[in-house]
Formats: structure tokens, sequence, C-alpha cells
């Protein structure tokens, strides 16, 4: 990786969504951070789309996604990459973590689990009589994993009381979240990852994983999630909100509002918008365990 004069690795941010509908002002305000946050320190902004789970994948939500931020301005610098181009790296990280004993086969279905769903362990010294290898686990440390979000604070997850060990590869054979989102924020050399404060209880995963795998670890700040008129956080599989029934310059104030950052009323241009916020962004004023309504 090269270095910037002061030594320090230039900055790359990226914005990953699963392409399972349309874009929302949720998932428009993590794009928006992480393209600000980038511009902040006249880095690198990268889109990667998450689309190795083929189930839940819906035909052209990729290129609607890529569509709706073109007009919104957020262009990437460099082309955009899909994770399902990504197999062969997926299965080397998954042979790795087995080799070295970090992972395990388990025969285990969604009914062995524990009442509250977490792993009990059953396969993790080996295959109980009968039972044959259905997906693959990572065994979860008995230590903590800390780390410190430039929104949230200082961080300290227990993976085996979130869960336990958990699945890296399906019992269908698709690569877990988990282990993708690791992977690929190792490369290519992200240095902060900025998204959805509803992800923040995935990162003591994610960061094991790459410690696990040998790969660098990015810094991390999760921002607020909008919330649909129920209370839940707006999904792009549920159809919530998508920004093609919106005028673009209210939605980008929409959501620069509810990042903390509300621009002039004299400014009323998605151009206009967009600039003014890339001279005034500072994460910094956002909120930890903020979540507002969508307007």
């Amino acid at each position: 990786m090269q270095q910037s004069p002061s030594g320090q690795p230039p900055y790359r941010g990226r914005f990953a969504p699963s392409p399972t509908g349309e874009l929302h002002l949720g998932s428009l305000a993590a794009a928006l951070a992480s393209y600000l946050q980038t511009r902040r320190h006249q880095g690198v902004w990268s889109i990667r789309i998450d689309d190795i789970d083929t189930a839940r994948v819906k035909p052209g939500s990729a290129d609607n996604i890529l569509s709706s931020l073109s007009e919104l301005g957020l262009e990437p610098d460099e082309p955009v990459r899909y994770q399902s181009q990504r197999l062969a790296r997926y299965a080397e990280a998954v042979a790795q973590l087995l080799a070295s004993g970090a992972a395990f086969p388990c025969g285990c279905s969604r009914a062995d689990l524990a009442a509250d769903g977490s792993y009990p362990g059953t396969c993790r010294d080996g295959l109980p009589a009968g039972r044959q290898p259905r997906s693959v686990r990572v065994r979860a440390p008995r230590h903590a994993i800390s780390f410190t979000d430039r929104v949230a604070g200082s961080q300290s997850q227990n993976i085996r009381r979130q869960g336990g060990d958990f699945i890296i590869r399906r019992a269908d054979g698709i690569f877990a979240y988990q282990l993708c989102a690791a992977v690929d924020d190792a490369w290519p050399d992200v240095t902060e990852v900025v998204r959805g404060a509803d992800l923040l209880p995935s990162t003591g995963r994610q960061r094991y994983l790459q410690h696990l795998l040998g790969l660098s670890s990015p810094d991390y700040a999760h921002v607020p999630v909008l919330l649909g008129k129920d209370g839940n956080k707006l999904s792009k599989r549920r159809g919530d909100d998508p920004l093609h029934r919106q005028r673009p310059a209210l939605a980008m104030r929409s959501v620069l509002t509810h990042l903390a950052h509300p621009p002039p009323a004299a400014i009323d241009s998605v151009t206009g918008l967009l600039e003014w916020a890339v001279r005034h962004w500072d994460i910094h004023r956002l909120r930890h365990g903020s979540a507002l309504p969508a307007g």
C-alpha cells in the first residue's frame, strides 16, 4: 500500500449495498456519510455490490442503486466491485481457517440451536456420530473483541456470548456475510468503514476474522439509522421509501439533516447541497444511538 507524505496510508472509503431492492433514505444516509468522510480526507471512494446471497438478490437492483447514487452526484472513484466475482478468495479464506483449526465443519440445523438462537457447540470437537457436515463455523474466542468506533466510542463485544461459534459458509454453500465483509474490507486496503449503526454488532466478528486471516482491520464509524413509520429500520427488501418517489434535492436535504448537517434553506439543488456538505462535513457532530423517523 502506498503511503501519504505523513506516513499514513491514503484514506479509502467504501459503500457496500446489497442489491435486494431500490435505494431508500436509510441506505442513502450510509452512502452519503461514507462519501463525505472520504472527501473530507481527500481519499478514494469505492462502491462494492454485496451480491453474494443470491436468493435475496433482485434482478436490476444493483443498476438501480448505482443510477440513484449517480443522480445524487455520488460517483465512485474507481470501477464498481461485485462480491459475486470474489468467490475464489472466499473459498481460500475458508480453507485457511479450516486448516488452522480456527474453523470446523458443522452438521447442525436451525433446530439444533439453543432457545435463544445461540450455537451450543455441538460439533466444535468433531461431528457427532451419524451427522454429515452442512456448514462451516468459526470458533468464537474466549476473550472480548475491543475497538473504538469513531461515532459510538469504545466497544467491547463478546462473540461467545453473542451467539457463539458463527457460520462462515452456509449449508447451501453460500459464503456468509461476516466472512465476505471481513475479507473485502481488508481489500483493497479500506482504511475506514462508515456504515449504519445496525451493523455495529457485526464488527467484532469481522475484526476477529481479519485477525485470524492475517488481514488488516479498518477503522469504523457507525452512523445513526433512519426509521420507518412503524419504528423499524428502513429496508430495501420491504420496499421502504425508494428514492425514485422523492425529489432528489429533498431527499439529500432530509438525509443531511438526519446526519446533523442541516443545510441552508437557500440551497435548493443537489449539486449545491453536495458541495455545501463536502465543505462542512464533520463526523463528530453525529451522536451514537440517535435514530430518526424518515421525513
